[in-house]
């Protein structure tokens, strides 16, 4: 859940993802899948690699990155 400060931020937002957990370094109200480059709303942000720091918009763009991260090695 948002801040009341980082509710009324606009662009996009710098986040350091943690295991279950996210910290919004720079407000802002929104990340970019690391797999599609969509706009993900950080209310609705659900899926995240905390290893890789990237956030993805659905169940399908993290498959395709693991499956990205399979053939790479």
């Amino acid at each position: 859940m948002l801040g009341r400060f980082e509710r009324n931020a606009s662009g996009e937002a710098t986040v350091e993802y943690g295991d279950g957990t996210m910290r919004v370094v720079k407000p802002g109200r929104f990340v970019r899948c690391a797999v599609t480059g969509a706009p993900i709303d950080l209310d609705a942000l659900r899926y995240w690699s905390a290893v890789h720091q990237e956030a993805y918009a659905s169940p399908e763009a993290v498959m395709q990155r693991l499956r990205e991260r399979a053939v790479e090695g």
